[in-house]
């Protein structure tokens, strides 16, 4: 009977235990991603400002208890406008990366699985993909298709196409030697049935890693298109672009450095994560 609670509280301890072993960075990493997405979610919850109507008599304030980012040239907070462009590069990247995972997953997933004349095709498409460089290949594609938001994570997604199927082909042909794999077979499973029982849940474990990593990526990717023009115009409050308005206005550098470091601690809180997550498996 004495044996009874105790062995019942062994969950709760692992449990516990578990979460002591998660590194200190990590936590702050997870609390700073946490963040980002509330202010996409409920902006309006974070400040009281309007985005995009300032006060031309509160023009290029320095950071302040009222204006914690400062004020641009039209008078309007920066903070407001950090928090309110949250969506548009979060979303983005999120776009971006589900493009990428499913249409370079399933490539990856196919090629290393029947291999064959599919495996060829797959090989010399990523190879092409690899040989131009993301961000190069995210401003053609832009380019050809106009300057919207979607467009933009339409063609950030394209540029990670080749590294999610790369990774999932050398996933794919690793777990398919497996013994499990090669038992199913025996036990007479069918092709189809050994992929999605077997393969694919064995696969996907190094590529939500990629994928965290990607979305990282992907924002510095979605915010140098803006930067360079290639993103929703004025008044819109993209990252890139109030980093772009920001250069403008040399003596008020708070103007760069706010949006700017956003990015900065968003895409290494993202990393991290990425790493811990990979390291973890």
């Amino acid at each position: 009977m004495a044996t009874f609670p105790a062995a019942q509280a062994l969950p709760f301890r692992d449990a516990w235990a578990g979460a002591r072993r998660v590194p200190t960075a990590v936590i702050l990493s997870f609390a700073v991603v946490f963040i980002v997405v509330a202010w996409s979610l409920l902006p309006d919850l974070f400040t009281h400002h309007d985005a995009y109507v300032g006060d031309t008599s509160q023009k290029l304030l320095p950071p302040s208890a009222r204006y914690w980012f400062g004020t641009d040239h039209l008078g309007r907070d920066l903070f407001t406008r950090v928090v309110h462009g949250t969506w548009a590069s979060v979303t983005s990247a999120a776009m971006a990366v589900a493009v990428g995972l499913v249409a370079g997953g399933l490539m990856g997933l196919l090629a290393g699985f029947l291999g064959g004349w599919t495996d060829t095709v797959v090989a010399r498409l990523v190879d092409v993909l690899l040989a131009i460089p993301n961000f190069l290949l995210a401003v053609v594609i832009v380019s050809s298709f106009g300057f919207e938001t979607t467009n933009i994570a339409i063609a950030t997604g394209v540029s990670s196409v080749a590294a999610f199927a790369r990774l999932m082909r050398s996933e794919v042909l690793r777990t398919s030697t497996s013994v499990f794999v090669e038992a199913s077979g025996l036990l007479g499973g069918s092709r189809w049935h050994i992929l999605l029982r077997h393969v694919l849940p064995n696969s996907s474990r190094s590529v939500l890693a990629l994928a965290v990593l990607q979305f990282g990526t992907s924002i510095l990717i979605i915010a140098g298109l803006a930067f360079l023009g290639y993103g929703d115009p004025p008044p819109a409050a993209d990252w890139g672009l109030l980093v772009a308005s920001g250069k403008d206005y040399p003596s008020s550098p708070w103007l760069v450095f706010a949006p700017a470091g956003v990015i900065v601690v968003t895409v290494l809180a993202i990393n991290r994560i990425s790493r811990w997550i990979r390291h973890a498996h």
